[in-house]
């Protein structure tokens, strides 16, 4: 049976603003259905352990989809959220592959962790995939390759668009702009339209533009394991 590590945030503050913010309830619970239907064993980290916060724009009626109405009726799922490892504690020896749902929240916390950033590394070190969604591909920001390189430099790669975070008007809240910060660490970046499904695959890298390419991310993810 397949292991696959999610990490989620632990951050809750959306910048300046005294909103909260968190992951992104739908990159979780697309991937999640989609690797649990496919027989896939899902382990669930974050840099507090624990409850991860979630997004609460994430909750309302406009972004509902089949996933979320499943995970709000699904009280195992959500309490194997709410009991998250701590991610100083998992070693990618365990797991065939790792995920990162997005939402706002890790362009605070996963973008600088140490833990978070030598776990990715790790990971391609052992030629396993790495695959981010959405606003999650900022956790590439301070990852290396053995030479000191960017580990995204020359890669193709997806993520959250300029267009799609001025669309929901927090481009100046924001620490960085996730396309902007790709293509400063020299990845090749490209993006579909604005919210619609779009997933690029280069080497061991998965990434995906933003929620609606959730469980297409998942769907090449479990397409390389196998």
């Amino acid at each position: 049976m397949k292991k696959i590590l999610f990490v989620l945030t632990s951050h809750d503050v959306l910048g300046n603003t005294g909103q909260k913010t968190g992951f992104w309830i739908e990159e979780f619970a697309a991937p999640y259905y989609f690797f649990k239907d496919n027989n896939v064993e899902v382990v669930i980290a974050s840099p507090k352990g624990g409850q991860p916060p979630i997004d609460p724009k994430s909750e309302l009626i406009d972004f509902q989809t089949k996933s979320t109405i499943r995970y709000n009726k699904d009280e195992e799922a959500k309490g194997i959220v709410s009991k998250t490892l701590k991610l100083n504690t998992v070693d990618q020896a365990d797991y065939d592959a790792v995920f990162y749902p997005g939402g706002h929240g890790p362009l605070w916390d996963l973008v600088e962790d140490k833990d978070s950033i030598s776990l990715i590394e790790s990971f391609i070190t052992n030629h396993k995939p790495v695959s981010a969604v959405c606003h999650a591909p900022a956790i590439f920001k301070n990852t290396k390759n053995n030479d000191g390189t960017p580990l995204i430099k020359g890669k193709k790669v997806t993520g959250f668009s300029n267009t799609e975070e001025e669309a929901v008007q927090l481009t100046d809240v924001v620490p960085f702009l996730v396309e902007n910060m790709l293509k400063e660490n020299e990845a090749i970046f490209s993006k579909g339209d604005d919210w619609a499904p779009y997933a690029i695959e280069d080497g061991l890298l998965i990434t995906g533009q933003n929620p609606a390419s959730s469980e297409l991310v998942a769907k090449i993810l479990l397409e390389s394991l196998n």
